[in-house]
Parts: C-alpha cells; structure tokens; sequence
C-alpha cells in the first residue's frame, strides 16, 4: 500500500474495451491506493484528457477495428503524443509480438504489458513511471529555477544583492559571498551551518546552479524527516523483496543525483550506525542497494547543513569524526538575520513584491511605523519568519502600503517616533522617497516632482533602495 496518505493520490487511467479488464485494474490500483478512471474505448480517452490530468494511462491496442494488430491502439498512440501534458503511456494487448512491442515504443509508449498480466509487474510498471515522471518534473522545475538562481549569482560574483532571493547587502554576508565565488566554480564538498530559517538551502541551491553540474539535478534529503529504518532505503535504494513492503526496486537519492548535487538538510541527525555506510560512499562513490550485492558508482557533490554543533556531537560519541572531515572540506556559515540588520529591509521588499504578485495585491511597500517594527524586532526565525510574517501581513493587507499593525510583531516602544540624528543619510533618503510614493499612490512621477528629482535619478533610488 502507499504510505504518503497526506500527498493526492495519483490517478490512472485505463483504457480497454473488456468490462472484465478495466475491473480487474481498477481493484489492483484501488487496493495500492491509487484512484482510476475507466473508459472504453479510444473517443471516450481523448475526452477523458480533455477533462483532466493523469499521472498514467494504461491503453488497450485492440478495440473495434479488428482483434489483433494492434493498429487502432498505435493510431491512438500517435494521436496521444500530440496532445499537451499527456501522461505516460503503458500499452496493453494478449497479442503481442516483437515488432509490435517496438512499434508502440517508438510512437510514444513508455511500457508494454502482456495480457494476462501479472499483478507484481503492474505495480512496479506503475511506481517506475510515475518516479520517472516526478524526477523529470523536478528536473524541470529546477530548470525554470535555474535562471533566477543564475542571475542571483551573477550579482553575487559583483558581491552585490540579488533581487531574486539571496539578498545580502549586509556586511556580515561579505565573507560568505566572497567564499562562494571562490568554491561554486568547484567540486568541492560544502557543509553549511546556521540557525533554522537563515537560508541553509537557498545557499546550496545557488552553489549547484553556480557549479559546472548546473543542468543536472540537485536532489535534497531532509535527513531530519527519516527514521533509521528508511535511512538505507532513501538514500541508495532498495530492491523487491529486501523487506516486507519492499514489492518494487526503488532508485535512491544517490543514484537520481549521479552526475549532479545532493543537498543533505540537517546532516546532524545521522544515525550513528549508518554513517560508516555514508562516509564509504562519499569516499568511494560506491555503494549496494538494500538487499542487493551488486555494487553501485554516483558521481555526487555533495553539500550538507546543519544547526548542530557537530564538534560537540562528535565529542559525545553521536558523530563520526572522519565523516565530518568529508563533509567539510569547506564551511560556510550563514549569520542569523539579528546579526545583519541591513538585510532586513531588503529581504522584507523582496517578499512583499513575491506575496503581493502570488495574491493579487496591489502594494507598494510599509509605511515608516511597519519599517521601524520590522527593524526592532528580533528575528529569533530568521529570514523564515521575516518571510512568513510578510506574507501574513500582504494577506491582512487594506491599504498601498503595509502598516505595524499588519504586522503581527510588538511594535516598539518608539515606532512612530524617527530621531533622524540616528539614521544615516541613506536611510533618510529611502524614508522620503518611500513617504513619497505613499503620499502619491505609487504614482512615481509624482512622487519624483515632490522630491524636486528627476525621473530618471528617481528611478536610480527606487532601484537601490529596493522599492
């Protein structure tokens, strides 16, 4: 049976004109936890997608024309290939031959089953593809993701913020920026540390996209999430049978990461007995599927984080030395969002522009009192709380720009009051040129007139001050 129950189930579709067949899967893929919509024939399919999405889609090759050529079915193919977001095909027939096996992978068909089937070979047909289909949706979000991220670090190589996610005007960063330039380039194994919500992942996302294995995947382990008994399983694998819910081979994160970079989130949390088998395959590249003798290579980067103080944990006896020796050949550590207060404002625009865009919302930034709030405040969450908090805020939002109280944080004692002998001249200009745009509407002509600036110097603060 499936285990995710919190995650949808993925819903199949079958395709036969045997009222006995489609019964058949339908109660095979119920009793795994996977729903099924049935049709029988090939006008009723077409329709069917037309409809909605399927994960997979099992497809008879004989229908009506004839009983066993399997034409009809390799017209359906064809047909199949040039609709937009089709799922995965398995196509099924009792007559089955070689070239026909052949004829219905080459117009498209990612399996063939043979009628009578057995229920075993169903079902890892179904996992293998549908793993198939998520690594190849991830790797194409990862894509898409990829240009963002290669423009952030095109700023960061300037050591200059980036607009997309990886802020960093602070001085407390400038060591971690000039770090990152030196050793994205490299294969070099990366141990990130910091408080929770400073952006551990976001890092390692930007060192991958920066490192020559930039178009292969970066595949990321919570190892927090996994319990010893899955630990093995998870990352190198396992074949049918290796225990008792073990019905199909499953590929581990080792193997979809080979050629790129695996992200191992809160490496601290290890068990002891299996960091002997992690430390081998990093040493090595090699290593066994759970239940298998066959020895396995990856080439993987890797990089790890943690909040963990690992000296200590080694000192305990709960980790390995010589793992740790592995995992860093550089460190890199992430400063808490208190200790880089510059940041703060930047990052809060940056999410405001991100949130107001997802929820519709016409904002154009936080009026002196929320600014002064988000300043005083301690961040005991990091750039995750500030996150979240502006969220929350676009959400309670009624006005252009955010106020304290939509802020959800204790204002400050002093939050109305501004003491311009304790603000840089920096910080005046972005105040007048913020009340500016408040004043007006976001309208930016106006608000430039009302500064006595012209619109192309305007335009310059709005860029650098990150309005």
């Amino acid at each position: 049976m499936r285990s995710e129950s919190s995650l949808p189930a993925p819903h199949i579709l079958v395709a036969d004109d045997q009222l006995a067949v489609r019964d058949a899967l339908r109660l095979l893929l119920k009793n795994e936890g996977y729903r099924a919509t049935l049709v029988e024939s090939p006008a009723e399919m077409l329709d069917a997608l037309k409809r909605q999405d399927f994960a997979l889609a099992f497809v008879d090759l004989n229908y009506t024309r004839d009983t066993t050529s399997g034409q009809e079915g390799l017209d359906l193919l064809s047909r199949l290939q040039t609709i937009e977001g089709a799922p995965p095909i398995i196509v099924m027939t009792a007559w089955a031959t070689v070239d026909l096996a052949v004829e219905a992978m080459r117009r498209g068909a990612r399996d063939f089953l043979q009628k009578p089937w057995d229920n075993a070979r169903v079902l890892a047909i179904v996992r293998t593809q549908l793993d198939l289909a998520a690594t190849s949706r991830r790797n194409q979000r990862l894509e898409s993701e990829n240009y963002f991220l290669r423009r952030d670090f095109e700023r960061v190589s300037a050591v200059t913020p980036g607009d997309a996610g990886l802020i960093a005007e602070s001085a407390a960063m400038r060591p971690v920026l000039e770090v990152v330039k030196r050793i994205g380039p490299s294969d070099a194994n990366v141990l990130i540390t910091g408080e929770n919500g400073t952006g551990k992942s976001l890092l390692a996302r930007v060192l991958h996209v920066a490192s020559a294995r930039a178009d292969r995947p970066l595949i990321t382990v919570h190892i927090g999430a996994l319990t010893e008994s899955l630990f093995e399983s998870e990352l190198f694998g396992h074949v049918k049978g290796a225990f008792t819910d073990a019905k199909a081979d499953r590929v581990g994160r080792f193997e979809l990461a080979d050629g790129g970079t695996l992200f191992l989130d809160e490496i601290g949390n290890v068990p002891l007995a299996q960091q002997a088998k992690l430390l081998r395959t990093l040493e090595t590249g090699e290593f066994e599927r759970l239940g298998s003798s066959k020895t396995r290579h990856a080439d993987v980067r890797l990089f790890s984080a943690t909040n963990a103080d690992l000296n200590g944990e080694i000192l305990a006896g709960r980790f390995r030395r010589d793992l740790l020796f592995r995992l860093n050949t550089v460190e890199l550590h992430l400063p808490a969002l208190r200790d880089r207060p510059e940041d703060i404002l930047p990052l809060a625009h940056h999410f405001l522009q991100r949130h107001a865009s997802r929820y519709g919302k016409r904002l154009i930034g936080f009026d002196l009192a929320a600014e002064r709030t988000l300043l005083a405040h301690s961040w005991p969450g990091n750039v995750r709380e500030l996150d979240h908090t502006i969220e929350r805020a676009v959400l309670m939002s009624s006005g252009q720009a955010i106020e304290a109280s939509e802020l959800g944080l204790d204002a400050p004692a002093d939050a109305h009051a501004v003491r311009l002998d304790d603000l840089s001249m920096e910080e005046i200009e972005r105040i007048l040129i913020q009340k500016s745009l408040t004043r007006y509407g976001g309208n930016a002509r106006q608000a430039a007139q009302a500064l006595g600036l012209s619109r192309s110097t305007f335009y310059r603060r709005l860029q650098q001050y990150g309005l």
